[in-house]
């Protein structure tokens, strides 16, 4: 059937695809960068390993997909928060020097992103599932040190929450997160509202935090 020879003929680039990858970072000059030896450290290794040999795979751009768990901190969190967060952080630093040490720091965005927050009130051992949460975006064009959206106020017994366990009302929507990216990324508004279809809802569909588009 049609369906029978795409799946196999893209299996077929599969396996070219991942050999090719394989001979080309066996004849990369290593990094000089170290990492830690925690599994999200070693995702983003490897994605600066495939972004150093990128032209030896014959693309122009490139999206990664790297994952972390134990942020699921429905007890023990404050034995566990702090661990997970150095982790996270000494990977995208030692990403962000790997980058810098081959000259891409300034092409290359990272972004966190979730499918669920956290509750503000804490169920006494940590907390729960909640609605909106905070994020982060680096590299080289991010326009950092900044924070963008609404900050929530300080009182959980404000609008900021709804009414039980604290959770945060989100202000800011993934759409509009996303269209900033996108349109750094290099897509147009066609593009973005295609890929993006509750954009139009927003009146901001670039928050501001990145520099203008990718050529």
């Amino acid at each position: 059937s049609i369906c029978e020879l795409d799946m196999a003929i893209a299996s077929a680039k599969a396996v070219q695809i991942t050999d090719e990858c394989a001979q080309a970072r066996a004849y990369a000059t290593p990094f000089s960068t170290v990492y830690a030896g925690d599994r999200v450290s070693g995702q983003m290794q490897n994605v600066a390993e495939t972004i150093k040999i990128r032209q030896f795979l014959n693309v122009s751009r490139q999206m990664f997909y790297v994952t972390t768990g134990g942020y699921d901190t429905h007890n023990n969190q404050a034995n566990s928060i702090g661990g997970l967060h150095a982790q996270l952080a000494a990977a995208i630093s030692s990403f962000r020097d790997a980058m810098i040490e081959i000259g891409e720091w300034d092409n290359v965005v990272v972004f966190t992103a979730s499918d669920f927050g956290r509750t503000v009130i804490d169920n006494g051992d940590g907390t729960d599932h909640g609605w909106g949460g905070h994020h982060f975006v680096a590299g080289g064009q991010v326009q950092g040190k900044r924070l963008y959206g609404e900050v929530p106020l300080a009182t959980v017994d404000g609008p900021s929450y709804t009414r039980t366990r604290g959770r945060l009302i989100p202000t800011t929507s993934v759409e509009q997160y996303a269209a900033t990216m996108g349109n750094w990324f290099g897509l147009n508004s066609s593009e973005l509202a295609t890929a993006l279809p509750n954009l139009n809802n927003f009146n901001q569909t670039d928050l501001g935090f990145l520099g203008g588009a990718t050529s």
